[in-house]
């Protein structure tokens, strides 16, 4: 974790912002939970435990700071909620995501899947890509085991 929060204060520096404690206690908290896709809210919880006298329009601004400048992405997954995902250290592409629409997991999708897409749009249409986002809306494997085995359970006492 320790590398990781240097590696964002130089990036942070790069672009002539300091990383103040504040925005460390955001980032730390963005570490220890990168795998929950956080609001701000969340995340104002959170860092409110490390450092009481944080208040929200300070973690409101870290989080457009830091997607501003690519260290996290800002996500929606359909619900009205803007979430908040550290990019993985040297990533060119935000990652995907798997929306389970009965449970509400989320579910990542780290390999880039639009490689030949992108070279598609580009060639096609002339079309510089940047970065692109795909969001899958589905039933997750859980919720699906759930079903088959509510399934089965329903025909062998039938």
């Amino acid at each position: 974790m320790e590398n990781r929060i240097e590696s964002i204060k130089k990036q942070l520096h790069s672009q002539s912002y300091k990383l103040t404690p504040q925005r460390e206690a955001t980032v730390r908290v963005l570490l220890e939970r990168e795998e929950d896709h956080l609001s701000a809210e969340d995340v104002y919880l959170l860092v409110k435990d490390k450092a009481p006298e944080i208040g929200l329009a300070t973690v409101y601004r870290t989080l457009e700071l830091l997607t501003e400048l690519k260290i996290v992405d800002k996500i929606n997954f359909g619900d009205g909620v803007s979430r908040y995902d550290l990019r993985k250290e040297g990533a060119d592409h935000f990652h995907h995501h798997l929306v389970c629409i009965e449970c509400g997991a989320v579910d990542e999708i780290q390999e880039d899947l639009l490689g030949d897409v992108e070279q598609i749009v580009e060639k096609d249409w002339n079309f510089k890509v940047k970065d692109h986002r795909l969001t899958f809306h589905g039933i997750c494997y859980r919720c699906h085991d759930k079903v088959e085995t509510s399934m089965e359970q329903e025909v062998t006492t039938k």
